[in-house]
């Protein structure tokens, strides 16, 4: 994640923190639960004019960042909205800013239909997007669809169904994953377009909601497609990497303020005339938490600096971080519930309003034993060929 250590991001991050703790506080994440409402559209369009929707968008669209890395950027205002476990489609918003981008800045013959203006509203904070790449009964497999859209003479019809559509219920636009008889492509689909029906799904989280969104007989044009056949795994794998660096960045934050107020806690706590942070017991406990925190900041940092350079090990980079950061997570939080005693299991301490998203991120965008998988494929397809360049 970017480092403070410039003026410009000083200013960045000092202004990003300010807002937050200002306009979404815990206690107005109560609120918005207590109204069944995930965020306000006025609140999302104030955060857009702090730049947090421009960060993946060249100048030349109407983007820009603030230390040249957009990536990096990103993830510190994630990491920043994890502290305060804030509203807002910031994951949804950037997963579909990402494949617009890099469909509008390829060099590929025949080019992407001019999204610009979808691109400018997202940016604005105007319009809210949401990725539909889930399906039901189905685990996290970014390049698997059922759902289909059949090409007809002004473009495609769309039939089948998504869930676990973040912001599904109050997003304006959705990409939509789909499979065609040239292979896996993305299409924009209007939120109130006729054959749409939403349905709000359950969640564990106070204020992310999600939707089942069904797509029957969905009409829409040609230049509703996002990429050719030939980009569209590609822009896929990016948006993948992108929604995973995100998690983990604002899960990291999370672990940062749930690890101050509980060691916090424990120095002015007493037992016996002792704070409680003197025991040796609780003296080992916060030291393994501590390193297991650092640890999820590493590989988080990792992961966003590969993703942000293209690296060819940034895929890789990825499922390490959503591997550790989601198993670790949960664990620290836990113990940190443990460590408060009876309080900590209370409905009026914030405590499980945090645990609440770490348990919801662990099993979006693949689970630790799904990445698990990810990586030892990497490894195995790595040492392959390496012996078969050593043969």
């Amino acid at each position: 994640m970017a480092s403070v250590d410039s003026p410009e991001m000083t200013l960045f991050a000092s202004t990003t923190q300010a807002f937050l703790d200002r306009e979404v506080p815990l206690s107005r994440v109560r609120e918005l639960h207590e109204v069944s409402t995930s965020f306000e559209p006025g609140w999302w369009r104030r955060a857009a004019e702090l730049g947090w929707t421009a960060l993946l968008v060249p100048e030349r669209l109407g983007g820009g960042s603030v230390s040249g890395n957009g990536v990096d950027d990103l993830a510190l205002v994630a990491r920043y909205m994890g502290r305060s476990v804030a509203p807002g489609p910031l994951h949804p918003v950037s997963a579909v800013l990402t494949a617009l981008v890099e469909a509008a800045t390829s060099d590929a013959v025949g080019g992407d239909p001019d999204h610009g203006s979808t691109i400018a509203s997202l940016v604005d904070g105007t319009a809210i997007a949401s990725w539909a790449v889930y399906e039901p009964g189905r685990a996290w497999d970014p390049l698997g669809a059922e759902v289909t859209a059949t090409a007809t003479e002004s473009g495609y019809r769309i039939d089948g169904v998504k869930d676990r559509v973040e912001a599904g219920c109050e997003c304006d636009t959705l990409l939509v994953m789909a499979r065609t008889v040239d292979g896996l492509r993305q299409l924009l689909v209007s939120g109130d377009a006729p054959g749409v029906s939403r349905a709000q799904e359950p969640s564990i989280d106070l204020v992310k909601h999600y939707a089942r969104v069904t797509f029957d007989a969905v009409e829409v044009p040609a230049t509703a497609v996002v990429g050719t056949a030939a980009q569209t795994p590609a822009i896929i794998e990016r948006q993948s990497q992108i929604a995973q660096i995100l998690q983990c960045a604002e899960v990291v934050g999370i672990l940062d303020a749930v690890l101050d107020f509980t060691i916090q806690w424990a120095l002015d706590r007493t037992s016996f005339g002792r704070p409680l942070a003197s025991y040796q017991a609780l003296k080992h406990c916060f030291a393994d938490m501590k390193m297991w925190q650092e640890a999820c900041r590493a590989t988080t940092n990792a992961a966003v600096a590969a993703v942000a350079e293209r690296s060819p090990a940034a895929a890789r980079a990825a499922s390490i971080a959503k591997s550790y950061v989601g198993e670790r997570a949960g664990v620290i939080l836990q113990q940190c519930v443990q460590l408060h005693g009876g309080i900590g299991v209370t409905w009026e301490h914030d405590l499980h309003v945090y645990l609440r998203r770490v348990a919801l991120y662990r099993s979006l965008y693949g689970t630790p034993e799904e990445h698990n998988l990810r990586v030892y494929a990497a490894e195995e397809q790595q040492r392959e060929g390496s012996g078969s360049g050593n043969g």
